[in-house]
């Protein structure tokens, strides 16, 4: 059952939602950050799966640019990683308390929206995959996603999904490959979180390595747990969804728990 709207409006932009699981008023939600060239629709059974595991309410939506919602020019900013509304999105959905769930970029967005935001609805961070700097490996992956883009099958697939497949891949790869992009780092983000973190990582993942979460490790101030998923890319939430749903369950309502225990100690 759709609990928020199909269609919300931020900052102008009209952007495509769908929900799972209880409202707000009944439960936490999870709220989903897509990947680079994600939407609602490539997250595929994987809310609804998460939703009816923790109990939890699950939303996700098609960030400005992606999916069903409403085009956007390019080329974006070299740091446009570091201004998705996310605030803007919980308040048009009603979110109350949550834990944001990003996947590559998408956990780049989470990771910087909690350590820049004071926001107290965020309650905890799962960051799958996620990049806090740039590594030479995950750029020429980036490359050869380029050339599967011009000379192969990969805008064909991509137009499924998307209105404007030419701006989402634009978009990214634009940013990703620009030669000042190079530089790019916000490993600083996770000085400021003060909230539970987990982190999950395949050890076959093109665009990144353990490096990222080595890096949480080394920063984080607040509780802080790994997964590494052995032969699993760059998308554990679908290659090795029982795991990531198993480990995201437990991370969430142990949280939950947590927190309802300091409200009442009886619980």
């Amino acid at each position: 059952m759709m609990w928020a709207p199909d269609r919300i409006d931020v900052n102008g932009a009209s952007l495509e939602v769908a929900s799972f699981g209880p409202p707000p008023a009944e439960a936490p939600t999870i709220v989903l950050l897509h990947e680079g060239l994600g939407c609602v629709a490539l997250w595929r059974d994987f809310p609804e799966k998460l939703a009816h595991a923790t109990g939890f309410g699950v939303l996700c939506y098609s960030r400005h640019g992606h999916g069903r919602s409403d085009p956007r020019p390019v080329p974006r900013p070299l740091d446009y990683q570091s201004h998705e509304p996310v605030g803007a999105v919980l308040d048009a959905c009603g979110v109350s308390d949550c834990v944001l769930l990003g996947h590559s970029d998408g956990a780049t967005m989470a990771a910087v929206y909690a350590g820049s935001v004071s926001d107290m609805r965020v309650r905890g961070l799962v960051l799958i995959a996620p990049h806090f700097f740039t590594e030479r490996m995950g750029l020429d992956a980036i490359r050869d996603a380029v050339t599967a883009y011009e000379n192969g099958d990969l805008r064909a697939k991509l137009a499924q999904y998307h209105d404007d497949p030419d701006g989402v891949f634009g978009g990214w790869s634009g940013v990703w490959l620009h030669p000042d992009f190079a530089r790019w780092d916000v490993s600083d983000a996770i000085d400021h979180w003060r909230v539970p973190c987990l982190g999950l990582q395949g050890t076959d993942d093109a665009y990144g390595t353990l490096a990222q979460l080595d890096e949480i490790e080394g920063r984080i101030y607040s509780p802080f747990e790994r997964v590494v998923l052995d032969s699993v890319g760059h998308t554990p939430h679908l290659e090795a969804s029982d795991q990531t749903i198993a480990a995201v369950t437990v991370f969430c309502k142990t949280l939950h728990a947590l927190e309802q225990a300091m409200v009442d100690p009886s619980f």
